[in-house]
């Protein structure tokens, strides 16, 4: 079971963004356009990633058993320098897990400027009764440097070029993809001590029923990824986004290697998109 609840944590980590300023289709040696880089479209930063925006999942295994929930939110420290930190917290809190081997995770990431990049992030995790680990990362965009920090350990220096997102950055900038259906895009991100080129797929519009949202219309995404990352992951990932400015990723899931996870919004706070924020089961709330 702790394995299966790594991986439901892995939904949102593992939701990759592009690099900014790559404006162009790669091309491949033959001459022939390839996949093109993915690229954020402005309009929709108002909406996605203005600050105030708040989730609350739900985490299911297959049959229906919770296991955990997460929490993501995302504040604005900052106007005129463009500063925002996106909190994100997993834990097998109200599931039968709490008791057999609880787990309370928190990661801190600090983002700037108009392309949300990260400078600063931070993870605590506290696993089982008896585990704590400490991460920190600096990511020096303009030299293309990132100094990593485990407890005590040695630092660790690793080099890119470009611009690059962490896994939790990522999440909220590849929303601001542009999203057209039969399409794939390639988004950048720096996983397993690497920088690696992930391909994203949208799929199709699909109505998804018996959501907080009621039945909404979404677009399915599906990313390709070929590394762990922090968690351990296996097997596809879903997200259906609302077919909207908003693009609130309502449902994710996970198909692995016996049975799948499904993450499901249960809170919503958002005062950008007001014909959705506010909406809870009525058994849940935002914060407690």
């Amino acid at each position: 079971m702790k394995r299966y609840f790594y991986l439901s944590i892995g939904f949102l980590v593992f939701f990759l963004s592009s690099v900014a300023g790559a404006d162009e289709a790669t091309v491949s040696k033959d001459g022939k356009e390839a996949i093109p880089y993915g690229m954020i479209e402005p309009e929709l930063l108002t909406y996605c990633y203005s600050g105030g925006e708040k989730l609350r999942y739900d985490v299911f295994y297959t049959g229906g058993i919770k296991i955990g929930e997460l929490r993501l939110k995302v504040t604005r420290e900052s106007k005129s320098k463009e500063l925002y930190e996106i909190r994100f917290r997993a834990s097998t809190a109200d599931s039968f897990l709490e008791r057999i081997y609880p787990i309370e995770d928190l990661h801190v990431t600090k983002i700037f400027g108009p392309q949300r990049l990260p400078f600063f992030y931070e993870v605590w995790q506290k696993e089982g009764y008896d585990y704590q680990a400490h991460r920190m990362t600096r990511y020096e965009q303009e030299k293309g440097e990132i100094h990593y920090l485990r407890d005590r350990r040695p630092i660790e220096n690793f080099t890119f070029n470009g611009f690059i997102h962490n896994e939790f950055s990522a999440f909220y900038a590849s929303r601001l993809m542009k999203f057209v259906p039969g399409t794939s895009f390639i988004v950048p991100t720096f996983a397993d001590k690497k920088k690696v080129d992930v391909v994203v797929m949208v799929r199709e519009r699909e109505l998804l029923k018996e959501t907080i949202f009621n039945d909404v219309q979404t677009l399915v995404v599906e990313p390709v990824m070929t590394f762990r990352g922090l968690y351990d992951k296996r097997g596809d990932t879903v997200v259906w986004y609302t077919d909207d400015q908003c693009r609130v990723p309502v449902q994710i899931k996970s198909e692995l290697m016996i049975g799948s996870l499904t993450a499901r919004l249960v809170a919503y706070e958002n005062n950008h998109c007001p014909q959705y924020s506010g909406a809870l089961l009525e058994e849940y709330r935002i914060e407690k």
